[in-house]
């Protein structure tokens, strides 16, 4: 109940009712809605200080939620790397090698982008997990697109791999039968000439002057000629994928330059030409110019019959151009 004023007043003698102006009950009334809002405001304050309120426990919530997605999503993108790890290893140790390609590299891919890529996310109550995560799926991305490229290259080897395998050197360049001696060492040795330690970029089948050489894989002659490096007549054969043959000390050359052969046609024969001590083939496999062991490549396991074969198979195909 509205609490009323009074007066007295002298000439009746009696108490009056004072009748306040509209105006002051009007700012009396707003002056209690204030102060009970900011006494509700700072009991609000004080409450939310030292007890959560439902909001706050909502947006916790949703917080910790945030943070398992962030550690699901960092252990999603760690499975899919090592994956890719996995994949690159089989790359680098298995697919490659098998297609004799070298292990692909891109400079930089491994290089972490630079902070400023990631300043958008600074300031923020989670940087350290946003920032993690995007570093995280960078990082898997340039791995991506490394092994990406990888197996488009290995695509496109592929489409070559029996050319490839009809062109790499693969048989003997001379018939086992007629061959005389031990087979001379690949590396370093005393030369049997000169008496000095050197390096012997071939290997050396001793075989009778005029025994046929055959090349050892299909390719292109590069040329034929009476060099002055020692070798004599020999002949330079372009196999194409990173490998070239050399067939020195000839005594005959039955190709010239630009001509294609097929792995087993006669291409000339044994001979000592050149810085020779006796009759005898040398012989190089060079695998994107670095001379390798010529052992590695001949097939050792194949009967006098099936070397036959080969050559005959050769003799009666040409792959010359017109």
């Amino acid at each position: 109940m509205k609490k009323k004023r009074y007066k007295f007043n002298p000439q009746t003698l009696t108490y009056e009712v004072i009748a306040i102006p509209f105006r002051i009950r009007f700012y009396r009334i707003l002056r209690k809605i204030l102060i009970g809002f900011i006494l509700a405001s700072i009991a609000n304050l004080l409450f939310s200080f030292f007890f959560y309120t439902p909001k706050m426990y909502h947006i916790e919530e949703r917080n910790n939620e945030l943070l398992l997605k962030y550690d699901i999503l960092n252990d999603k993108i760690h499975a899919a790397t090592v994956k890719l790890q996995e994949l690159r290893h089989r790359d680098n140790n298995v697919y490659r090698p098998l297609f004799a390609a070298d292990s692909m590299t891109i400079q930089g891919v491994y290089t972490e982008y630079p902070e400023i890529k990631y300043s958008d996310m600074q300031g923020d109550l989670y940087t350290m997990e946003m920032v993690g995560t995007w570093k995280s799926l960078d990082a898997m991305s340039r791995l991506l697109y490394l092994e990406s490229k990888s197996l488009d290259e290995l695509e496109n080897l592929s489409k070559d791999k029996a050319l490839m395998a009809d062109a790499i050197p693969a048989i003997w360049p001379i018939d086992r039968s007629r061959m005389r001696g031990r087979l001379g060492a690949f590396g370093t040795r005393v030369h049997p000439i000169t008496g000095r330690i050197q390096g012997h970029k071939g290997v050396d089948m001793g075989s009778p002057i005029g025994t046929p050489v055959y090349a050892t894989g299909d390719g292109t002659v590069a040329f034929d000629l009476e060099g002055t490096t020692g070798y004599g007549k020999q002949v330079l054969l372009n196999h194409g994928f990173g490998y070239k043959t050399r067939y020195a000390h000839l005594s005959k050359i039955d190709v010239v330059p630009g001509q294609k052969v097929k792995r087993g046609e006669k291409i000339g024969e044994v001979g000592n030409t050149g810085r020779a001590k006796g009759a005898h083939l040398h012989y190089e496999v060079i695998y994107k110019k670095l001379h390798v062991d010529p052992i590695n490549y001949l097939s050792r396991d194949m009967s006098e019959e099936e070397f036959n074969k080969i050559i005959e198979s050769a003799q009666y195909t040409t792959f010359e151009e017109d």
